[in-house]
């Protein structure tokens, strides 16, 4: 905020703008006038931006070259509309934006002062290595202008007036000395190429008549229609459930509000023509996905595996889907396949459908009624992709191309796919050397893992535009924390989320891998989806569908949740932020036999149940269970080599400090740990010179350590994933095995640990510890 001086009471409370306005005409240009202590309802911003497609008006520097021209009544009533327009951003954020120095000059270094990096606080949140920023589109001067992003916005101007894509990292230019500002990508060249606005629907395409050929299911679950008691119903009444078995998928839950809710079977056998795929989407599916069949499958069904055939049944009904059996070794890619396929035919349809209505409208008769062709959110964006790590986003972008291609004669025109190579694919030699890890953890972490990305693809007809500026995009690729950093937080000058307001389809893949990075920034991407957004961005309020100006583009709106395990904090994004007025599918199936089973050393491990109040109290609760009475028992220097294993950082944070506290010989190990730091903990805790070491979960899971001299081990929660409690606990056998009749294992959990018990025990056992409500004690061996 800039300095403010003394004396008049006028200018103090103007913005730059105001002052220069006033200044220059002699009054204050009511375009800028804020109304003091106006409270926007999302219904009045509604109403506002519907106003734009009623009352056209010219940009700001015709408005003072045609001021003279003019008539009093034209002028009176623009003046009136910018009024309106003004309380748009009426917000103290927005106030404080538009405060600024009183200079006299106040034109020059105006942008400088506001091209920090942006997301500062969030790559000290996010997790490994210091992140390289990304550039943040933002309106030009650095300030919000509402009449620039309320104008439309068409052809080669979209470049120049839209939100802009940022320079990625890697390659950008941000790295070149050269370039004192990062760059925002424009790519005019293609702009108007992709432009929905300024296309029509191609006759060879044969999908002319798309919006009837494609009448089931898109445009039975876009074109639904309810009325506010409906959608009062769904959001107020608790979801009724029915439970079903498929050959597949196993056990499924389909939960809806809907009163009558019939529930899916499962297709034995699929034809592609009734899947109502677009059309180069049937001749290029099956050679796509050929690598994945085996020569086993149906000739009824040649073209899904049997997981891939009952997953798209449920995608293609758009009901939400949660699979939490997604494993990178066996079954990642087919999964990644199907879900691409669902995504990439829904763009195709949308799209279509507003390329024929754009023909249709362009054919109609000067003087006849115009139709209502809502085909249109309040933003272009439909589809957001959150992924991990860049090689997901370079595998997801190759099945696009891979579709679009209908064979090797003709190609797909790519547009910026050398640089997206460059900056999402990986280098052969920066593959550190022959380091023996898991297979699990070679699949995870192949390619480029960076975690700090977000790309724009628009698809139009034959061709694909990677970078494409965001409100210019069909489908958005980025990690949790590249969404976080653009998002921003409120009270920040530098953030944008009215892109996401006309999501149609969330898919989150891979979600375990979240918790192992910052959970934080899927809870703050959730809570910015489908919201209204504050400005017009150029769309035309006629093609809009009505969902969307109700502002219930939450019910319609498709989730798609995958990951490797069960955990209360993924069921919760699926519980609570999901909406679909078809309804919901999860899948539930209990593990028989837990990961003990692959323990293949002669261990007896030791359950120690802890009682909790309530969830939010079981994190102190289990800290004085500890303290109290199992800490006692290995002080003794007999208990010797005991190892900690703690899943959460905060538990970490504070038993290390209570170990330094009461003056314990230890050392201790987190993901934030230098490589000398560990090398060290290391070689203390094998010769026995420090008696515990603290050993953090999310450092094994990106290191993968094998940790040598354990002779002891507790585990002061149970493990996130499963199979890490295996493979600490064989970790012993790298001990001198004359000394395995001393080795010890102990488990702590509570009732709210079910999921992760059944997990590690299985189901059978977890239902006999639970029942209990005393303190049990459950030893068993490798071999059980």
């Amino acid at each position: 905020m800039g300095k403010r001086r003394g004396g008049r009471e006028l200018l103090r409370s103007l913005s730059k703008r105001q002052k220069k306005h006033l200044r220059e005409f002699g009054e204050e240009h009511p375009f800028y006038d804020q109304g003091e202590g106006i409270g926007l309802l999302p219904n009045t911003v509604l109403l506002l931006l519907v106003l734009r497609s009623c009352f056209p008006f010219q940009s700001e520097n015709s408005d003072k070259s045609s001021a003279e021209s003019d008539s009093e009544t034209e002028v009176e009533q623009i003046s009136v509309y910018h009024k309106l327009l003004a309380t748009l951003k009426t917000s103290p954020e927005s106030e404080s934006e538009e405060e600024e120095d009183e200079s006299e000059s106040e034109e020059a270094g105006e942008s400088e002062t506001e091209m920090d990096s942006e997301g500062s606080q969030e790559a000290e949140e996010a997790d490994g290595d210091e992140e390289s920023k990304n550039g943040v589109p933002d309106q030009e001067e650095g300030e919000y202008n509402p009449f620039l992003s309320l104008t439309k916005v068409t052809g080669t101007d979209a470049a120049e007036q839209t939100l802009t894509q940022e320079q990625a990292d890697g390659a950008d230019t941000s790295c070149d000395p050269s370039h004192g500002v990062i760059e925002e990508f424009t790519d005019v060249k293609h702009e108007s190429e992709f432009s929905l606005e300024t296309n029509f629907m191609e006759e060879e395409s044969g999908d002319c008549n798309a919006d009837q050929r494609d009448s089931n299911p898109f445009k039975q679950h876009m074109d639904k229609e309810f009325g506010e008691k409906e959608v009062e119903k769904m959001s107020t009444l608790p979801k009724t459930s029915s439970q079903s078995k498929w050959p597949r998928l196993g056990q499924l839950t389909f939960s809806s509000t809907l009163e009558k809710h019939k529930t899916l079977k499962a297709d034995k056998e699929v034809d592609v023509k009734q899947l109502y795929l677009h059309k180069p989407l049937e001749s290029t599916w099956p050679k796509v996905n050929k690598q994945f069949l085996s020569s086993v499958n149906k000739p009824s069904d040649p073209c899904f595996t049997p997981l891939q055939r009952e997953l798209f049944c449920i995608m293609n009904t758009y009901r939400d889907l949660f699979y939490p059996e997604r494993n990178a070794l066996t079954n990642g890619e087919e999964i990644r396949h199907a879900y691409c396929l669902h995504a990439l035919n829904h763009v195709l349809k949308a799209n279509a459908q507003v390329l024929s209505n754009n023909a249709k409208r362009r054919d109609q008769k000067p003087g006849t009624e115009k139709d209502d062709y809502r085909d249109q959110g309040l933003t272009r964006p439909k589809v957001l992709m959150i992924v991990p790590f860049r090689e997901c986003a370079l595998r997801i972008v190759h099945i696009f191309i891979s579709l679009l291609e209908v064979n090797d004669k003709r190609k797909i025109d790519v547009s910026n796919k050398k640089r997206f190579k460059g900056e999402f694919g990986s280098d052969p030699e920066e593959k550190p050397p022959n380091l023996k890890r898991p297979e699990d953890y070679e699949a995870v972490f192949a390619g480029n893992i960076d975690d700090h990305f977000r790309i724009g693809v628009a698809i139009l007809q034959k061709s694909m535009r990677l970078y494409a500026p965001f409100y210019s995009s069909d489908i958005i690729i980025a990690s949790p924390l590249g969404m976080r950093t653009i998002i921003g937080a409120e009270g920040e000058k530098k953030r944008d989320f009215d892109f996401l307001s006309s999501i149609e389809i969330l898919i989150i893949d891979q979600a375990d891998i979240y918790l192992m990075q910052n959970w934080e920034h899927v809870l703050h991407l959730i809570k910015h989806i489908n919201l209204l957004p504050l400005d017009s961005h150029g769309v035309d309020f006629s093609r809009v569908r009505m969902m969307n100006l109700n502002n219930w583009s939450k019910y319609y709106r498709q989730t798609l949740l995958f990951s490797a395990l069960q955990d209360p904090q993924i069921n919760s994004i699926f519980n609570k932020h999901c909406f679909n007025y078809v309804g919901q599918v999860a899948v539930r199936n209990m593990p028989l036999t837990g990961s003990i089973s692959h323990v293949v050393v002669q261990l007896p491990h030791v359950f120690r149940r802890l009682e909790a109040e309530s969830l939010t109290s079981v994190i102190d609760t289990r800290f004085q269970f500890f303290v109290d009475k199992v800490l006692p028992e290995y002080r003794d220097a007999i208990m010797s080599h005991t190892l900690i294993y703690v899943p959460s950082y905060f538990d970490y944070v504070r038993l290390r400090n209570y170990f330094k506290k009461e003056d314990l010989n230890f050392t201790h190990i987190c993901e934030y740990t230098k490589k000398a730091g560990v090398c060290r903990a290391r070689r203390f805790f094998l010769k026995g010179e420090k008696q515990f070491l603290l050993f953090t979960e999310r450092f094994h899971f990106y290191k993968r350590y094998r940790i040598k001299g354990i002779r002891n081990l507790i585990f002061y929660e149970l493990p996130t994933y499963s199979h890490f409690y295996s493979e600490i606990c064989n970790m012993l056998k790298a001990t001198d095995s004359a000394v395995d009749g001393t080795w010890t294992c102990t488990v702590l959990y509570s009732k709210y640990d079910a999921q992760k018990l059944a997990a590690v025990v299985g189901i059978d056992r977890t239902a006999q510890m639970l029942q209990s409500k005393k303190n049990v004690h459950l030893f068993v061996t490798g071999e059980n």
